[in-house]
């Protein structure tokens, strides 16, 4: 065996990889638009950055990965451990929530109406994960009863919310529960997300308004199926894999547990796998992850109407 002609080979190897490394780490700071305080920042990032692509690289390769594909994303320069930690909130206690969702039961199999597949984007339509999932499944609910697709204010509800931990813990039944007793929610336009926890704006309007919420039986497809059916709904998920930091495209049936810790709104499902859609993913939905495990919708009958809230300066104090 000629052993300097492997040595040769060897860091060969080390070169192309590094040189790619290199290349799509660039490539990868463009696109997602980041920037580094200095270069021992930035060569530590590289670092993790190499290292997620040899793991992309692995499994994109292993055989029982068929069903979808890892790639580069905007979590690719973060390692797991700091993925969790800036966007994924530790297991949830549901039994914290408030009581007020009504379980809603849907009709007997016979009666259901049997469709293969449904998209609610085909139909028209940071650890406050759970403010952009409340404000999703209103934005669709509202379009769906009054035709108008609304943005609506995300940070309105970490500012403004007493029920929920703003940047923190949030829990998606106490938003909707918030914007009932606060007469309605702001849209995005006047009260623009922030990316941090501010104090709650007395000269806020409530432009959308719901009328209640419910919450769907737990672990039943066919019941997730016909409320997904009606509208988009809002559901928890275990997202603290790697395989789930960097997902890219597929029906997502890596490993993950039924602990929820990140909140995503479920827009459609379809045939392969019975998977189902959510707003950026899709995920295996046989008690994959948790996803059919607390799912929760918003009610709406009603047009908009004006009434500014009654408890403005009580939120900001509260939540100071």
């Amino acid at each position: 065996m000629n052993l300097h002609g492997v040595a040769i080979t060897f860091n060969l190897l080390l070169f192309f990889s590094f040189l790619y490394g290199s290349v799509e780490s660039l490539r990868s700071e463009e696109e997602h638009d980041r920037s580094y305080h200095d270069l021992f920042e930035r060569e530590k990032r590289f670092n993790i950055f190499k290292s997620n692509i040899l793991f992309i690289d692995e499994n994109n390769h292993l055989e029982n990965n068929h069903s979808f594909t890892l790639g580069l994303n905007h979590f690719a320069d973060l390692s797991n451990e700091e993925y969790r930690s800036l966007y994924v909130h530790s297991p949830l206690n549901m039994s914290d929530l408030l009581s007020t969702d009504e379980i809603v039961e849907p009709p007997p199999k016979s009666q259901l109406r049997q469709q293969d597949s449904w998209d609610w984007r085909d139909h028209g339509v940071v650890k406050s994960c759970w403010a952009f999932t409340a404000v999703a499944t209103i934005e669709s609910i509202n379009a769906h009863v009054t035709g108008d697709l609304i943005t609506l204010s995300e940070q309105e509800l970490v500012d403004c919310d007493m029920f929920n931990g703003h940047c923190k813990l949030g829990y998606i039944s106490n938003a909707y529960e918030y914007i009932i007793k606060n007469g309605g929610i702001d849209t995005d336009i006047n009260y623009p997300y922030q990316e941090r926890k501010g104090v709650c704006k007395i000269d806020r309007d409530q432009v959308v308004t719901i009328d209640g919420h419910g919450r769907c039986p737990k672990n039943q497809e066919s019941a997730l199926k016909h409320f997904v059916r009606r509208q988009p709904i809002a559901t928890g998920i275990d997202a603290s894999s790697a395989k789930f930091q960097l997902y890219k495209i597929g029906v997502f049936d890596g490993f993950c547990t039924t602990q929820v810790n990140h909140a995503v709104t479920i827009v459609g499902y379809g045939v392969e796998q019975g998977y189902a859609k959510l707003r950026r993913n899709i995920l295996d939905p046989r008690g994959k992850c948790g996803i059919a495990s607390w799912t929760f919708y918003p009610k709406k009958v009603h047009t908009p109407k004006s009434n500014k809230s009654l408890f403005i300066e009580e939120a900001n104090t509260l939540n100071e």
